[in-house]
C-alpha cells in the first residue's frame, strides 16, 4: 500500500469533498481517502499495483475538480499555505467590494420606495415601472457574473448527479432572475394593453433584488471563510519561519552564502553569533549556546561543543561554530515537525466523519422538499407565482457549509495553536479523545 497526498483545488463546499471521497472510494485499489475542505488537501491509501497516480487524478477531474500531487510541489513558496490563502482571501474580497458596489442599488431601488425613500424621477411613478424593472435587471446581471463560480461548479456537479452548495444557489438564483424577466414581458404586455392593474402587480414581483442580495450574501460567507483559513494556517507559517533563507557554507575553506536548499548532507556549515541554524547537524569544530525554546520548550540555552547535535531552526547566542550537516530539506526535525502539524490539521476527527456525512445528503433532500413544497402550495390552489417563491426560498435559506466547516477549522485552529506553544497533535481523533 501506498499513502499519497494531493492538493485539491476546485472545492467551493462540505459536498464537494464528499463527492470527491465517494467517486475514489468506488475505485478497485483504494484502501482508503480523506479529503479535507478546509486545508483543500487528500489524502489517498492506495495499493500502487492496481493504481498509479494519473488514475487518482483522472478520477478528481471528472467529478469536476483538481489535484495535484502536494510532493511535485518544491518551492517554499507554493508550500505555504498562508501565502496561498491570503492570495485567494484578496480575490475574495475583490469580489465581495464589486457585487456590494451592484447590490445596493439594486436593494435600494427595490425596497427603498415600500419605506418611503426617493428614487430618482426618471425611475418614480406608475409610468416609469417598465423602466425600473430594466434597471434592476442590468444592475442585477454584474452581481450574476462575479458569482459565476457558484453557476459553473452548480450546474456541472448538478448534471454529474453529485449536487452540491453551488447547486442550490444556481438553481435558486437562475430561477428568481427568469421570473423577473418573465414579470418584465408581463410589464410589456400591460403597457401595451392599457392594463394598469397586471402593471402594477408585476412590478411588484421581479425579485431582482433578491438575486443580487442572495449571491452577494454568500460571496461575504465565501470572504468570511476565506479570512478563517488565513487566520488558521498561520502557525505552519510561524514554524517555517524558523528555518533561514541563506546559509554559510565552507567549501575548500572559503566561506560561501548560498541558499538553504542548496545545502547537502555532510557540508560544513559556519555558524556566528545571532544567527539560525539552517538545517540539522553535529558541531566538528567551536563552542557556543543555542536557544532551542522554540522547539523543545527549553527556557534556558543549550552549551554547544564538539560532537554535539544542533537543530535546524534554532538560534545560535554568542559563540561561533563549524558544523557538518546530517539532514537537510524535509528530512531535518523541524521539517518533519511542519509535516505531522499539516498531516494532523489535514485528518478529520470522527464526529466529522458523521457531519461530512449528514452534508452529503443534505442538499439532494433539499432539492426534493423544494420541489415537494412547491407542488404543495400549487395543489392547494395558490398562484403558480407564490409556489415559485416557496420553491426558491428553500433552495437558497439552506447551507450545509457551516455544518462540515465547524469541525476541520476547530482542528487547524487547535493543532496550529498547539504547535506554536510547544504542543505537537497527531491528529484530529487524538484532540477530540482528549476531553475524555
Amino acid at each position: 500500500m501506498n499513502d499519497k497526498k494531493f492538493d485539491i483545488s476546485g472545492m467551493t463546499c462540505t459536498a464537494c469533498a464528499l463527492t470527491i471521497e465517494k467517486q475514489l472510494g468506488k475505485m478497485e485499489g483504494v484502501q482508503s481517502v480523506a479529503v479535507n475542505y478546509a486545508t483543500e488537501q487528500m489524502q489517498v491509501t492506495y495499493d500502487d499495483k492496481k493504481l498509479d497516480i494519473k488514475a487518482i487524478q483522472d478520477a478528481v477531474v471528472k467529478v469536476g475538480y483538481e489535484a495535484v500531487d502536494a510532493s511535485k510541489v518544491d518551492s517554499k513558496e507554493d508550500k505555504d499555505v498562508t501565502s496561498k490563502a491570503k492570495k485567494h482571501l484578496k480575490y475574495m474580497e475583490r469580489r465581495l467590494i464589486i457585487s456590494l458596489i451592484f447590490t445596493l442599488p439594486v436593494f435600494y431601488l427595490a425596497m427603498g420606495p415600500m419605506v418611503g425613500l426617493a428614487v430618482p424621477s426618471f425611475l418614480a411613478g406608475e409610468k416609469n415601472i417598465l423602466t425600473m424593472a430594466f434597471t434592476q435587471m442590468l444592475l442585477t446581471i454584474p452581481v450574476m457574473l462575479i458569482g459565476e463560480e457558484f453557476y459553473r461548479v452548480g450546474f456541472k456537479t448538478l448534471l454529474k448527479r453529485a449536487p452540491n452548495m453551488d447547486s442550490l444557489i444556481a438553481v435558486g438564483t437562475s430561477a428568481g432572475f427568469i421570473y423577473g424577466v418573465f414579470a418584465i414581458y408581463r410589464l410589456i404586455y400591460g403597457y401595451a394593453h392599457s392594463d394598469m392593474d397586471l402593471v402594477h402587480h408585476y412590478g411588484h414581483e421581479l425579485y431582482f433584488e433578491s438575486v443580487a442580495v442572495i449571491i452577494a450574501l454568500i460571496t461575504l460567507g465565501k470572504y468570511l471563510e476565506s479570512r478563517a483559513k488565513s487566520k488558521t494556517s498561520a502557525a505552519i507559517k510561524e514554524l517555517m519561519a524558523l528555518t533561514p533563507d541563506e546559509a554559510i557554507v565552507l567549501v575548500e575553506g572559503i566561506e560561501k552564502t548560498v541558499p538553504t536548499t542548496q545545502v547537502k548532507v555532510n557540508d560544513l556549515l559556519v555558524i556566528r553569533p545571532g544567527s539560525k541554524i539552517p538545517v540539522d547537524g553535529i558541531v566538528t569544530e567551536g563552542h557556543s549556546t543555542v536557544d532551542e525554546s522554540m522547539l523543545t520548550g527549553e527556557s534556558l540555552p543549550i552549551e554547544k561543543g564538539k560532537e554535539d547535535k544542533v537543530i535546524a531552526g534554532t538560534m545560535n547566542q554568542t559563540g561561533s561554530f563549524i558544523f557538518k550537516a546530517t539532514a537537510v530539506g524535509d528530512d531535518t526535525a523541524l521539517a518533519k515537525i511542519i509535516h505531522m502539524v499539516e498531516d494532523a490539521q489535514g485528518t478529520k476527527a470522527p464526529i466529522a466523519k458523521l457531519a461530512d456525512q449528514i452534508s452529503g445528503y443534505f442538499v439532494p433532500v433539499v432539492i426534493l422538499i423544494s420541489l415537494v413544497s412547491f407542488g404543495i402550495w400549487l395543489l392547494l390552489g395558490y398562484e403558480f407565482e407564490f409556489a415559485f417563491r416557496i420553491g426558491i426560498s428553500v433552495l437558497v435559506i439552506s447551507c450545509p457549509c457551516a455544518l462540515g466547516l465547524a469541525t476541520p477549522t476547530a482542528i487547524m485552529v487547535g493543532t496550529g495553536r498547539g504547535a506554536k506553544y510547544g504542543t505537537l497533535i497527531k491528529s484530529g481523533e487524538a484532540l477530540e479523545l482528549m476531553h475524555k
